[in-house]
Formats: structure tokens, C-alpha cells, sequence
């Protein structure tokens, strides 16, 4: 098995934050061939094991984060 990253969005939602999830995802999978995994709904979704395969195509013009956070 490769290296794996993990990927959560803790806090509140913000600008920008599916462009930092694209960008970590394309470098770590292109550049590095690990593997992806992201927890939903911050260190809720952590504790919870909810992961998923992020997607990283189409998220730039998503508004929000396609993570969820640790807020409501």
C-alpha cells in the first residue's frame, strides 16, 4: 500500500477552502501518488471514521466546502 493523506476542514467555512482541498489533492496524488482520503465534517467526522473520496474535479465553483466543518 502507498502513503495516504488525510483531509479535513475544521472551524468555520471560509473562501477558498475547495481550492486548498483541490490543490493538496491534485499535488499528493499527481506528484506523489498517495491516496486521498477526507473526513467529513471536521474532527467530528474524524472521530466518527466518516471518510470519503473527495472529489476534485468541478469543486472550484462549489460554494461552501464539499467536506463540511466542525460548525453549523
Amino acid at each position: 500500500m502507498g502513503k495516504r493523506i488525510g483531509i479535513l476542514t475544521a472551524g468555520s467555512d471560509c473562501p477558498g477552502l475547495n481550492a486548498a482541498i483541490r490543490a493538496i489533492g491534485k499535488a499528493a496524488q499527481g506528484s506523489y501518488e498517495m491516496e486521498i482520503i477526507a473526513f467529513q465534517d471536521g474532527f467530528q467526522g474524524l472521530v466518527n471514521n466518516q471518510t470519503l473520496q473527495p472529489p476534485l474535479s468541478g469543486i472550484l465553483t462549489a460554494g461552501g466546502t464539499i467536506l463540511g466543518t466542525s460548525r453549523e
